[in-house]
């Protein structure tokens, strides 16, 4: 039987920062294996940020396990920075990276924003890539944005709620705006309590069954801040043109061995999105969990993940 748990609890052995620009520094680490096959994990949001346990999903005597966060998230510096940060300039830093820590190909692993990120990434240097393994599939195109802006009120109307009733009942007709607008605006007080209400609305609704542990971390500062922040700017600034251009892209891909993994009740990414790609993609394997919904931590996406990157060991 293949392996479904994650892997125990390690620590980096090299860390470093990466100066990209004269705006942006990003921090990056490397656990597992030194010498075994490099696989580059690529956190959601935009914006949220890696953690320790996303280690945890590859075999640390197999793969060298390569994290970084992406501009204005995380560890990376400054915090929830928007000047210079759109989807060109995070597949560009990807390649920095690799030419930094001398890889020459790597297995692309991304979740949510990071399965956007990592399609575009492959889809302009197909080369560079082993294989991909792909969750909660989302395409950034404006029917997906809306989604999450009005329509997730259809199975989490409370959250919802939550999340309009914070702003004045004449500026509810252009959520994403007003938002916008207090998140990137002088008053820190008001940027903060926009995130933190952003951020929850998100984690309240990125499982099947209710977690308490995510709602807390999606409340915390840091994580609120970058995600919020960068995730706004994405809906409003940075629509892919043409907007199926991920979609059409797939020529340039379909060589490369990928897996697709989706939670059935995916209500953050719904499923349709990552049936479009499975349709336009029919040689990536496909894997559907039935009982789970958006974050990688739900048990079954968990254990589909890890049998996925354990599958990959024999594509190098």
């Amino acid at each position: 039987m293949p392996r479904t748990e994650l892997f125990p609890s390690i620590d980096p052995y090299q860390t470093g920062l990466l100066q990209v620009d004269a705006v942006h520094t990003l921090y990056w680490e490397q656990s597992g294996n030194p010498r075994g096959v490099p696989v580059v994990f690529l956190h959601g949001g935009p914006g949220a940020g890696a953690s320790p346990t996303h280690r945890r999903f590859f075999d640390p005597s197999h793969y060298r396990i390569i994290i970084l966060d992406q501009r204005g998230a995380g560890r990376s510096t400054p915090l929830g920075e928007i000047r210079d940060n759109t989807t060109d300039h995070l597949v560009a830093d990807l390649e920095h990276l690799r030419t930094e820590l001398g890889v020459a190909k790597w297995h692309v692993f991304g979740g949510s924003w990071g399965s956007t990120l990592g399609l575009a990434y492959a889809q302009s240097h197909p080369e560079r890539c082993l294989g991909l393994m792909l969750r909660g599939i989302f395409l950034m195109r404006r029917s997906e944005i809306q989604w999450f802006l009005y329509h997730m009120r259809t199975i989490f109307p409370e959250a919802w709620t939550n999340f309009s009733d914070f702003l004045p009942e004449d500026e509810r007709g252009d959520l994403l705006e007003s938002y916008y607008q207090r998140l990137t605006g002088a008053d820190h007080g008001m940027r903060m309590a926009a995130a933190r209400v952003w951020s929850m609305y998100e984690g309240a609704c990125s499982t099947l069954l209710p977690s308490p542990e995510l709602l807390s971390a999606s409340g915390e500062d840091t994580h609120a801040l970058g995600l919020a922040r960068i995730e706004a700017h994405y809906f409003r600034n940075n629509i892919l043109t043409p907007e199926n251009r991920l979609l059409i892209g797939v020529e340039r891909i379909r060589h490369i061995p990928a897996v697709i993994v989706q939670g059935r009740y995916d209500i953050v990414c719904p499923i349709a999105t990552a049936d479009e790609l499975r349709r336009a993609w029919p040689e990536a394997e496909y894997v559907v969990v039935s009982d789970a919904g958006h974050s990688a931590m739900e048990p079954g996406i968990r254990a589909a993940l890890v049998a996925a990157t354990e599958r990959f060991k024999n594509v190098t």
